[in-house]
């Protein structure tokens, strides 16, 4: 009798993806299906695992089993690439999940640790500058590197482990910088809400020189503030940025 493929690979997903609910298909031996659905499901454990390490370490055995299998049963991947299934992750956390038993920092901490990987492995190349450009930001066009990436989240997440698990939000967020080297090093550094605003300034508006983006930040800062030391810091933290490559010259287009 000839098979409907298309049918009997449906069967087999649904199987795989969720025995409780669904029946082996006919004709196939319940243990070998058994099999592959170990097979299935380990590789993808064994991914969000590697992937997501202090995510893993902060759960039980029996919690990261049911969020593991959770995603794995309701969330449907809309990529076949395994370094993608990451953020398939994060949507579904971010989307479909929904237990007052978790952490309330658990997207945030997923997405901290998403990051490291999806800069690494971002196929920009950028062109980061020289001691000229560092020396005399001042008057340089600049832009932000596409390997470095302003990041604001509401928990410390760069903190959060074992001995460290947060059940509400601290007063102020955690304005963070992730970014690759010209080594191809991924680095995570801690910054400031100003250092942040003017990372977002340059992104908001590339191609404009330091001074212009300094100008820009000095109009916005409060009267309060002692704007002489603030600015000449913030010169400072433009040839630093610029000396990591988290800024880089802008290209005339």
């Amino acid at each position: 009798m000839a098979v409907d493929f298309k049918t009997k690979q449906a069967e087999f997903a649904a199987y795989i993806r969720n025995p409780e609910y669904a029946a082996v298909p006919d004709d196939v031996d319940p243990q070998r299906m058994a099999m592959y659905r170990e097979l299935f499901f380990n590789n993808i454990n064994s991914f969000l695992s590697s992937n997501f390490p202090v995510l893993r370490t902060i759960l039980t055995d029996a919690q990261w089993q049911e969020l593991a299998q959770d995603f794995f049963v309701s969330h449907r991947c809309q990529t076949p690439h395994f370094s993608e299934i990451a953020e398939e992750f994060l949507d579904y956390l971010q989307n479909q999940r929904h237990s007052v038993d978790d952490y309330p920092f658990l997207l945030e901490l997923a997405h901290y640790e998403w990051v490291e990987m999806a800069v690494s492995i971002a196929q920009a190349e950028p062109i980061f500058g020289d001691e000229h450009f560092v020396n005399h930001i001042l008057q340089q066009n600049l832009t932000l590197s596409p390997v470095a990436w302003p990041l604001v989240y509401q928990f410390p997440v760069e903190r959060i482990g074992p001995e460290f698990l947060p059940q509400s939000a601290p007063d102020h967020p955690s304005y963070l910088i992730v970014y690759r080297d010209r080594d191809d090093q991924v680095h995570f550094m801690q910054t400031t809400p100003y250092t942040y605003r003017l990372l977002q300034l340059i992104e908001e508006t590339s191609g404009k020189c330091g001074e212009d983006y300094l100008q820009t930040l000095a109009a916005e800062l409060p009267d309060t503030l002692d704007r002489q030391n603030l600015l000449g810091f913030a010169l400072n933290t433009l040839q630093d940025m610029a000396s990591k490559g988290i800024l880089i010259p802008a290209v005339a287009v």
